[in-house]
């Protein structure tokens, strides 16, 4: 199986470490060219040089504008304009009980991790159905399907984001457009390494780390461990690529089988 991106563009938000660099960076080995995104201009800088380094040769476009906001999302546009591909990968995280969480905390989540998907769908889909063609593929959680009791916010958004998806893939009905959610679940981002690190045992390896974290917290897994980031980036890369045009509307999990439904 090929996965060639050759001549398509794709906008991948949030990338600047994490599942969206891994992203950036197998879409670039792919042969696409890669816009990638993040708030702080060096920040951004840095990923672009990891993800030029990774794919030698590769077209990649580095643009700071915080998708949290309006503006954020039509600064994005306005600099890189052409999108083939588009990874809603921004997201923000963080376990707070519900009774502590205030409006301002909830509208947040909602800003980040819902209306920077609605908006840059909004910007690029339009020319995707002229063309005929494009993928629209928005990063969610098996926190979507099994909303964690300390992360209701996070867990609510994720949820949103499926019907989201879902409807957006209607709306591309009959067309070359698809639209997917893919749904890690613990993978092995520098946010996680730092926050398994902080508890590991003694001597304890990341890897040993994340298996620990999986048993006590996941326990319903069933590859009983946490997964890399290529695992997820790897089937991001068949969603957004040609190959996948039979598959739209889609929830993929990508979560070691955690969620206990066929």
């Amino acid at each position: 199986m090929n996965i060639d991106l050759r001549g398509k563009t794709a906008v991948v938000t949030g990338s600047t470490v994490g599942i969206g660099l891994a992203i950036a960076k197998s879409l670039a080995q792919a042969g696409a060219a890669v816009v990638v995104n993040g708030r702080k201009p060096e920040a951004v800088e840095q990923a672009v040089q990891a993800v030029r380094q990774h794919a030698q040769g590769a077209s990649v476009q580095g643009v700071a504008a915080d998708l949290g906001t309006a503006e954020g999302c039509r600064q994005l546009a306005a600099q890189a304009p052409h999108c083939d591909i588009l990874i809603n990968n921004l997201g923000i995280y963080g376990t707070t009980p519900f009774l502590e969480i205030g409006d301002d905390e909830w509208q947040r989540y909602w800003d980040v991790n819902i209306m920077s998907g609605v908006r840059m769908s909004r910007a690029y889909m339009p020319q995707m159905l002229e063309r005929n063609w494009g993928r629209v593929v928005f990063i969610a959680s098996e926190s979507a399907l099994n909303i964690p009791g300390d992360m209701v916010h996070y867990g609510t958004t994720k949820t949103a984001m499926l019907g989201l998806a879902r409807g957006l893939a209607k709306t591309a009905r009959g067309t070359g457009v698809t639209v997917n959610s893919v749904l890690p679940g613990p993978t092995l981002s520098e946010g996680a390494a730092h926050m398994l690190m902080a508890t590991a045992a003694p001597g304890q390896t990341l890897e040993e780390a994340g298996v620990a974290f999986v048993q006590q917290h996941r326990p319903s897994s069933i590859i009983g461990r946490a997964a890399q980031l290529e695992e997820v980036a790897n089937m991001v890369a068949y969603v957004a690529s040609p190959l996948s045009s039979a598959t739209t509307g889609a929830a993929l999990r990508v979560e070691g089988g955690i969620v206990d439904s066929l």
